[in-house]
Formats: C-alpha cells, structure tokens, sequence
C-alpha cells in the first residue's frame, strides 16, 4: 500500500482549508500521524496550525504548536491570524506575546493582523507599542505595516497619530487611500474625505470599487446631489459601473438623496445581483415612502432565491408599517425567526414599530419585552406605538421606566416627542408641560418645531385654544406648518373660527398649495353655521388652482386591498354593501345614535346631511368587511385623512351592536373600536 509524501499530504491540508471541511481536514492529519514519525516536517505543522486556526478550533491549533519543536514566525502568525479571523482579538495578542519570547521576529504578515487585533479592541496603547516595534525593526515603511498601523490609529480615535503616520509615509497605494478616505467618513470628518479622494486623483491615484463606494458614502452624508453625480459620470468613464459593489453604492446614494428614479435604472442593469442589491434597493423605496414598491422587490427577491439579511428584514417591516401591512409584516416576522436574525437589535425594533403602527399592540409588546437587548430605537417605538394607538398612560410610565436610572439608554429628541404627542392625547396638560420644561433644563436636549407644536397640540385639544395661541407668539423659533396647523385642529374641535382663520392664513402662507388647511377652514365655518364664507374659502381654492384630494378608505382582504370613496358606487359587492349600511343604520339609531351633521360640507336639509355623511368612506369599508370576514375577526381599516366625527361616533355605536373590533388608522393616529368605545377616548 502506497502513502502520500508530505508535500502531497500538505496539499490534501490546503484543500480541506478550501473546501471548508473540517472532517476532510482532521481526516488528513491522522493520515500525517499514521505515516510520519514525529517530529512532523515543520511546513506540515504550520499546515495544520493554519487549518486548524481558520475552522476556529483553536485548541486543536495550539496543541499542533506545542508539538511543534522548530516553530517559526510562520507557525504563530498562522494561530495569530486565524485567531483574529475568528473575532479572538484578545488571544491573538496573547500569542503574539508568546512568539515573542521566543524571540520570535513578527513579519509582514504577523504585524497587520495585530495591528487589526488592537483596532477591534479599541486598544490604542497596545497600538502604540506594536507601531514601536515595527519602528525598531524597520518593518514601519512596509506598505502593508504602515497601513494596518495608521488604520489601528483611526480605529481607536487617535486621530493626530494617524494623520501624522500618513504624512510621513515614504509610499501609499490605493490600500492606504481608501483606508483613509473610508475611516474619515466613519468618524464624520465627511469633507476630509472628499478632500483626500481629490488629492489621491491629483498625484495620479487610480481608485477602486472599495474607493468609489467609500466616496458614495460621503456623498451621502453631505447629501451632495452634484457631487454623487459627478463621481458617477467617472465611474461610468472608469468602466467600474458594472461592477456589483460600486452598483450598489450608487443604489444606495441615490436613495439616500430622494433620487428614486436614477437608483431604480441602476438596481435593473445590474447582471447578476447580490444580496446587498435587493437590500439596497428595497431601503431606497422605504428611505422615499415608496413602501408598495419596496415590498414589491422584496418579494421578487425571494423568488430569486436571496435568503434575507436582518437588514432587509428590518427594512421591509418599516415599509410594512408605512402601510400598516400587518398580514405581510407578520410573515416578514415569520422569515425572520427562520432566518434567526429576529433577536437582532434592528430587527427587533422594527418588529415593535411595525406592529404599533398596524394596531396590534400586543405583539409590538411581546416583541419589545422578549428582545435581549434594547436600544434609543427600540424604546421610542414602543412609546410612540403607545401614543400612537391611545394608551397614554402606558407610554407615560414606559418614558419614566425608561428614565429612572435602570436603563442604559438616554431619551433624544425623538424620544420627547413621542411622549408630548402622548401627554395631548391623554389630555395630561401639566405633566406634558412639566416634561418640557425638563427636556432642556434636566436633559439637556434643545427644544424642536416638533416639540412645540406637540405643547399647541396639548392645549388646543384642552380647549386652551386662546392659551395654544399665545404660546405660538412666545415661540423662540419661527412656528412652521405642524405648529398652527395644531392651532387650526384646536379651533375647529372647539368652533374658535375667527382664531382659526389667523392660523390658517398663516398656513397658507407657509404651504399655499395644500388643500387640506382650506377644507378644514371651510368646515370650520359651515359648523358654525357661516355658509358664505365656508363657499368663499373654497371659491378661492378653486380660483387658485387648489385641488382637493379624495377622501378615501381601504381594507385588504386575501391579499386583495379595496378601496373606497365617499358614495362609492362602483365596487361589484355594492348591492350588499348598501343592503348592510341600512341595516347598520337602523341599529345604530335603534342604539340612540345620533348623526353628527355639523361638518356637511353644504348648507342642505338635515336628512340630506344624514344622508351625506352615512356614504363617507370609513363607513362603506366597514361595511364591506362585516359582509366578508368572519364573525369574530378583527376588522382593520385605514382611511388617508382624519376619521371624521361623526363616522368615529357611528363606530363606536357599531362596534358593540356586531359585537367586533373594529380598527381605524387615519392621518393621525389609531381608533380601536371595541363594545362602544374608542381608544382614543373621544380625546382625538
């Protein structure tokens, strides 16, 4: 029987290395120890300490070592980098230690996998030392050294050092300039990196996939629109566009810049995408509210056989949220509990956004309580999910669980605005101003648009509407949109029109062409009554070329959405729909409902009004899902305006008499139908 010689058995060791099969690997060595004697040839032992090394079994590499008599700078630098493959930083170094007291010279390949070691630790110090190593041993002006070393100094914020280690570097190659240009972007030095991309092309530098990508992300960051597409004009002169990874920079940018189009073009031309393709492009529909389209991609991806990443996973639930598509976003969950990527931080934050923003808040409390580890995002989802669907209270006590000390986490803007937008919905008027007092005064954070118009919200809905309006002159900043657009909200609740006629003015000078300000001024005066100037403030949306948009509701059923307009007539079940309209109307009036006219958009006769706002939208989907789902399940509604008030009251009347819950998102938030109540508490 013939053996392999040891030349051949160090191939069949490489090959197991390729193969990534450790039982081909072990399999091989007892062949080595069957027929070789010991000592094995040392270029054996560095075989098999490499081998091992890289299939992370560490113990087996060391032991191979230990056995080794003649170990050389090759030996440990193989156990030394296989450690740092492995994300075994702190070995890595306690090997390298150990190689040199064996007095042991490191060589061009044992001191960048230290330097790399250093960095993941954040170990400036030990940097240090190993950079006055390479000095003393006159490894520093190696290409390679040099450059793990000034890649060491970025990593762990010794920024002087690094930039001095750079401009002492008697050579530097594209390695070195991307290293450059891509740690200044990590650490927000953004135009420093623009600035080394241009003098990189100044001394004759050729970039790279990994350069170009690296300048694509400080693009990004600046959001230079003229600068991405002066980078791109070069990549296509370059011939680097076709490549994948440049491609999908290029996706990236133009999605982080509201360019849909050019990033859609792009995504299509490229010959064979990766995951990072779909993923990129699926986040440049959600980054644009394109969430339809996002979902699309996502589902094409899956026919394509792309297994999904924890970040296209926590892209797609976003745009489920923005949709409030619970049915897709709970089998995007689905997936990502296969995919074992659903403990994942991101992952697990947009499940509890998604859920909150679908009505579904007692998933979106499973998943929040069942992460192992939370961050800002995950606790200002859960509160807005809170406010968002009513539970006040709920999210008042999660901010104060969040703040009594117990937490690692610090609220940020978001955080405040998520629970004012609470405290007004809760009608909590002196704990909301009591928490903004504190946000600036305690925790330090600078009061926003957002937050100031959450205080007018607060009070307005209050009834404090002359005090909203006082507090809007005190403003330190130039109130926007949101701000009296809550003024306007607050005096159409409380029938101030003259005071919603200034904040509307003011609104239509802020954003004339939105068509909503108009309509709500217009209903404002038709409930009081004031039936000229209601028909003059909708002349003059028409003499200007002010279109109002549809009104509409809609309900997905079997994975079908339909949709609804006021008096719709048009949809094939419509016999039926009507047939239970009547019915519902009669019971509801049985029930002591009472038809809320008031915000009839014309001066008719008060059956006619009835009859107007029976037909509103809310109220034919609704009646279509009573006709189509089981008794029992939840029906789930989402309307693109604010419900209006007499569809909320006509709801709740009708949620008790068919004994369901009935779920509404509007513009604004969720109303929760249940045995005659809302939610909301009639507080919206």
């Amino acid at each position: 029987m013939s053996f392999l010689s040891p030349n051949a058995l160090g191939s069949q060791v490489e090959s197991a290395i390729l193969t990534q099969s450790q039982y081909r690997g072990r399999a091989v060595h007892a062949q080595i120890i069957k027929t070789l004697s010991f000592p094995l040839p040392s270029f054996l032992s560095n075989h098999l300490v490499n081998m091992y090394s890289k299939f992370d079994l560490l113990t087996s590499a060391q032991l191979v070592l230990s056995l080794t008599p003649d170990r050389s700078v090759v030996t440990w630098t193989a156990l030394i980098a296989g450690s740092v493959q492995n994300a075994h930083f702190t070995s890595a170094l306690v090997h390298f230690s150990n190689m040199r007291r064996e007095s042991i010279q490191p060589n061009d390949f044992t001191f960048p996998c230290t330097f790399k070691a250093s960095a993941s630790l954040r170990s400036s110090f030990t940097g240090r030392q190993l950079h006055a190593l390479a000095i003393k041993s006159g490894q520093i002006s190696d290409l390679f050294i040099g450059c793990s070393a000034f890649d060491m100094y970025c990593k762990t914020g010794r920024r002087d050092d690094s930039r001095k280690l750079f401009d002492e570097m008697p050579e530097r190659n594209v390695a070195t300039w991307n290293a450059y240009i891509s740690n200044s972007v990590v650490d927000g030095r953004i135009y420093d990196a623009i600035n080394a991309f241009i003098e990189f092309r100044r001394v004759g530098g050729e970039p790279n996939s990994i350069t170009f990508c690296a300048f694509l992300n400080a693009c990004s960051d600046t959001s230079d629109l003229l600068l991405g597409r002066q980078l791109h004009g070069f990549v296509i002169r370059s011939g680097c566009d076709k490549d994948v990874r440049v491609a999908n920079g290029l996706v990236d940018f133009y999605g982080k810049n509201h360019q849909v189009e050019p990033a859609e073009v792009i995504f299509y031309e490229i010959r064979e995408p990766n995951y990072v393709s779909w993923s990129s492009m699926v986040a440049a529909y959600v980054q644009n509210d394109e969430e339809e389209k996002a979902c699309v991609v996502f589902l094409k991806s899956k026919k394509e056989g792309v297994e999904p990443t924890d970040f296209m996973i926590s892209s797609v639930l976003s745009a489920c949220a923005g949709l409030a598509g619970l049915e897709l976003g709970m089998a995007v969950h689905c997936l990502g509990v296969k995919g074992c990527v659903d403990e994942n931080v991101y992952v697990g934050s947009s499940l509890v956004d998604m859920y909150g923003k679908c009505g579904n808040i007692e998933d979106s409390e499973r998943a929040f309580r069942e992460m192992p580890v939370r961050n800002l995002i995950t606790w200002n989802a859960m509160i807005g999910g809170y406010a968002h669907q009513g539970h006040s209270d709920k999210a008042l006590a999660l901010f104060k669980e969040m703040t009594n000390g117990d937490s690692e986490v610090s609220p940020n803007y978001v955080t405040f605005v998520c629970v004012l937008s609470a405290c007004s919905r809760a009608g909590s008027v002196e704990e909301g101003m009591e928490i903004f007092e504190l946000m600036r005064d305690w925790y330090g954070i600078e009061r926003g648009a957002e937050h100031y118009a959450c205080v007018v919200d607060l009070l307005g809905r209050a009834g404090k509407v002359e005090q909203a309006y006082h507090f809007i002159k005190a403003m330190p900043i130039r109130p926007t949109v949101s701000v009296w657009g809550a003024l306007l909200g607050a005096c159409r609740m409380y029938g101030k029109p003259e005071l919603g006629r200034i904040a509307a003015e003011n609104l239509f000078e802020l954003d004339p062409q939105d068509s909503g300000n108009h309509v709500l001024l217009s209903n404002m005066f038709s409930a009081a009554g004031r039936w000229k100037e209601a028909t003059d403030v909708r002349k003059e949306m028409k003499d200007v070329g002010i279109k109002k948009g549809p009104g509409c509701s809609w309900i997905a059923l079997k994975n079908v959405v339909h949709v609804f307009q006021a008096k719709d007539t048009s949809h094939e079940k419509n016999a039926e729909i009507r047939a239970m309209l009547a019915k519902l109307r009669r019971d509801a009036k049985a029930a002591g409902y009472i038809p809320n006219t008031d915000f009839a958009l014309y001066d008719l006769e008060e059956e006619e009004k009835e009859s107007e706002v029976w037909y509103h939208s809310e109220k034919l989907a609704l009646a279509f899902g009573l006709i189509s789902l089981p008794p029992g399940v939840p029906i789930r509604i989402t309307k693109n305006l604010r419900v209006c008030v007499d569809c909320h009251s006509a709801i709740k009347f009708i949620s008790g008499i068919v004994n369901r819950e009935i779920i509404v998102r509007d513009n604004n938030r969720f109303h929760i139908f249940k045995d005659n109540k809302c939610s909301c508490k009639d507080y919206w």
